[in-house]
C-alpha cells in the first residue's frame, strides 16, 4: 500500500474518540421510559456551538463508490457537526488529526447500519460521502454568524477502500 492509500476501517467509539462521538444503541439504554416501551440512550454526542446555536438541517449528498478519491478536508472551528443517516445504509467517514492548523494524515471509517457520528469542533473531515442512495442525513450544526467553515485541498490525494 503506498502512503496515499486509506483502507477504511469499521466505526468504533475508541478508534473514533479523537475525532468524535459515535452515536448508537449499544448496551442497555441509560433509561426505560413511556410506560417501559421506549429505551433511551441518553446525551450520545458532545455538541458544542460556540456562541451561535443549535440547527437541525437535511442534507440530500450524491452516493460515491470504493474506491474513493479523498482530495478535499474541511473543518468548523465554530461548531461540531452531527450527521445521522435517514436510512439504514452505512456511510464513509474521512477524518485527519490537527497538524498545527493543517490536517495531517488521514483515516476512514465506515459505519454499520443504525450508526450515526458527532464531529468535534474543528475536526478535519471529509465531505458528506454515503454509499448508497438516498444519501440523505438529518445534520445537527451551528447556525450563526461569520464563517465556520475552512477548507484544504490535499496536494495529494488518497485512495480510500474497504480492504
Amino acid at each position: 500500500m503506498s502512503r496515499f492509500e486509506i483502507t477504511a476501517q469499521p466505526l468504533t467509539a475508541d478508534a473514533f474518540a479523537p475525532f468524535g462521538d459515535v452515536i448508537d444503541c449499544t448496551g442497555a439504554p441509560d433509561r426505560v421510559i413511556n410506560a417501559g416501551l421506549c429505551g433511551r440512550f441518553h446525551d450520545r454526542a458532545r455538541l458544542d456551538f460556540g456562541d451561535g446555536r443549535a440547527g437541525v438541517s437535511l442534507f440530500r449528498a450524491t452516493p460515491r463508490r470504493l474506491p474513493y478519491t479523498l482530495d478535499l478536508l474541511e473543518r468548523h472551528p465554530d461548531g461540531s457537526q452531527c450527521f445521522v443517516p435517514m436510512s439504514e445504509h452505512g456511510f464513509l467517514i474521512t477524518v485527519a488529526p490537527d497538524d498545527n492548523g493543517q490536517p495531517g494524515t488521514p483515516l476512514a471509517f465506515l459505519t454499520a447500519p443504525g450508526q450515526a457520528i458527532n464531529l468535534l469542533r474543528g475536526t478535519w473531515h471529509g465531505v458528506l460521502t454515503p454509499l448508497h442512495a438516498p444519501g440523505l442525513f438529518v445534520v445537527i450544526d451551528r447556525i450563526g454568524d461569520g464563517d465556520n467553515l475552512q477548507e484544504m485541498h490535499l496536494p495529494h490525494p488518497y485512495s480510500v477502500s474497504s480492504d
